[in-house]
């Protein structure tokens, strides 16, 4: 349950460590992202030298979260932390490596580019 304010892990290398929700896309009615949604972020603490700067505005697709997940077969799945990938507009991955397990949502939602990037599926 990622929402305004949250504070988020960036599972890539992009350069960014961490970035603050700010805003869950999807509808002016939309108060909480899940897994395979899509936020806006402000960087919160990035790594020295690299693209993506402090304080800079990033899109990102949620791709583990705390809270338990349900999937239709009524399984849960439960991460041990909120991390997202960060993404530019055409919701290509900025990162060319990507970072710790990933759920299968994240290939059925549409994200070809994120899971061909991911090193193991849970």
């Amino acid at each position: 349950m990622i929402q305004p304010r949250s504070i988020l892990k960036v599972a890539d290398n992009s350069g960014a460590r961490t970035i603050r929700c700010f805003r869950v896309l999807g509808g002016s009615y939309k108060k909480y992202a899940e897994i395979g949604d899509v936020i806006v972020g402000s960087v919160q603490s990035a790594e020295p030298r690299r693209e993506i700067k402090k304080k800079a505005v990033v899109k990102a697709i949620v791709v583990r979260q705390r809270k338990p997940f349900r999937r239709p077969d009524g399984s849960y799945l439960k991460f041990d932390e909120n991390a997202v990938v960060l993404v530019n507009d055409k919701m290509e991955p900025l990162g060319n490596r990507l970072f710790g397990p990933f759920p299968h949502e994240i290939k059925t939602k549409g994200y070809e580019k994120v899971a061909a990037l991911v090193p193991e599926f849970v």
